[in-house]
């Protein structure tokens, strides 16, 4: 693959380049995506724990700021060594930091409300639920095989690059090279050996397409490498998750301060870089908030991590440009980092992810998704009922499609119109259909 062909600032759904602007094109993909209302509802999106209630925690869209911040540094990085190496041979090499932040700011706009276990809901509802009596209903299998997979990666290319109905040609119309920045699974559903995909068969042809223009190589029919700079993004998501959500499960009291510290502290070698961690004790000595202590660790682990990616990134080039590179960069770390994120990793899935607060969010959005995309499929599925005409005027113009069209398609909408929910939304929609609140009035009906 070559640089020059990966970086371009062609745009979904337009023929042309635009290259004269006060912003660089692909400063303009940030911007075009922070101001977006998807991007703004992911306030209200569980990351892992419960929305706020009297400690502020993370959700979707304080995750991908953070994410943004942490890839432009990483991208940053990049961009200096390609510098380096390319030159003036590279020009648009020192907007890689706005690339990746970019493509950071979007990777998560495809995800459900109710965190990952949204994703597990509306594929549950259409394998095991109610939904599984469709299948006879759709009569293309790999757009089933969507369904019983649903993966908020894919959601996310469509959000961006799908033209809904009233909205512009190429969705967001974002640069090429931002939209392939976020594709960590590089082929559609259906390849059994390969548990995730990266895009839905109905943006499979946009896919190509980007691929077919960036030159992204294709290493067997319909599998193809990432482009390069996904490894950036992939790595800035896995710094910013793995670390957050052990601050955030300290805030809420689940581990101790000094369990807490123990955690980030691994990431530091007792031998060589005994000074530095003198230095942190001295900044302990003097900052006695034990939530500031914490949050200092983890500034100084994150930008550890940053280095140490940057490095691997830098030492893989070449593979990764020829679409040979294995894993992730995190990886690929050395000691300590390694088995310290091993054991954060361990400690997240034993402690956090299986703690009361998370599990209670889990199954209330099982059953709060499963009725509505029940509910909601067969008001598009029979629009000429009574209680059909009730519900259909609460889908956005955006999400409609004609009565006429295939059934998959009218399937489809009411997935995107479902996974488009915040939390509050989806639950106040959820208690309305279910009568237990009319209003602003909550009914008790034992």
């Amino acid at each position: 693959m070559d640089w020059n062909q990966l970086l371009s600032t062609k745009r979904t759904g337009q023929s042309t380049h635009h290259r004269h602007h006060d912003r660089t094109q692909f400063q303009r993909d940030y911007d075009r995506l922070i101001f977006s209302s998807p991007f703004r509802r992911m306030q209200d999106k569980t990351q892992v724990f419960p929305l706020p209630g009297s400690v502020f925690v993370h959700n979707r869209l304080t995750h991908s700021l953070e994410v943004a911040s942490v890839g432009r540094s990483l991208g940053n990085n990049i961009a200096k060594f390609l510098l380096e190496r390319y030159g003036e041979k590279l020009p648009l090499a020192s907007e890689l930091g706005s690339v990746v932040a970019a493509a950071c700011l979007a990777h998560d706009m495809g995800n459900p409300p109710f965190g990952h276990s949204g994703e597990k809901a509306i594929s549950d509802f259409f394998k095991y639920g109610k939904g599984q009596q469709l299948k006879e209903l759709v009569d293309v299998p790999e757009v089933w095989n969507d369904f019983t997979n649903f993966e908020g990666n894919a959601n996310a290319l469509r959000v961006l690059t799908h033209k809904f109905t009233g909205r512009r040609s190429g969705g967001f119309a974002l640069t090429y090279t931002t939209v392939a920045s976020i594709v960590k699974y590089p082929y559609a559903s259906g390849h059994k050996e390969l548990k995730k995909y990266g895009f839905f068969q109905s943006e499979k042809e946009i896919y190509h397409d980007i691929a077919t223009e960036l030159g992204i190589k294709e290493l067997r029919p319909g599998v193809f490498a990432r482009h390069p700079l996904v490894y950036l993004v992939e790595a800035a998501d896995d710094i910013c998750y793995q670390i957050m959500d052990i601050e955030d499960a300290h805030k809420l009291g689940i581990l101790t301060t000094q369990e807490t510290r123990n955690l980030l502290l691994a990431f530091y070698d007792s031998m060589s870089e005994k000074a530095e961690l003198d230095r942190i004790q001295q900044v302990f000595h003097e900052v006695t908030d034990t939530n500031e202590q914490i949050a200092y660790l983890r500034a100084g682990v994150i930008g550890k991590l940053v280095n140490a990616c940057s490095d691997i990134y830098i030492k893989h080039h070449d593979k990764i440009l020829n679409g040979e590179f294995r894993g992730s960069l995190v990886d690929h770390l050395d000691e300590p980092l390694n088995s310290a994120l091993h054991h954060c990793d361990k400690v997240a899935n034993e402690k956090i992810y299986r703690h009361p607060s998370v599990v209670e969010v889990e199954i209330a959005g099982f059953k709060i998704l499963g009725t509505l995309l029940d509910e909601f499929i067969q008001a598009v599925l029979n629009p000429e009922h009574y209680y059909s005409g009730l519900l259909l005027p609460f889908i956005p113009e955006q999400y409609r499609v004609s009565d006429r069209s295939p059934i998959h398609l009218r399937i489809q909408t009411v997935i995107d119109f479902v996974s488009g929910m915040t939390d509050v939304y989806a639950l106040d929609l959820f208690q309305k259909i279910q009568g237990t609140r009319l209003g602003g009035v909550k009914i008790n009906i034992n």
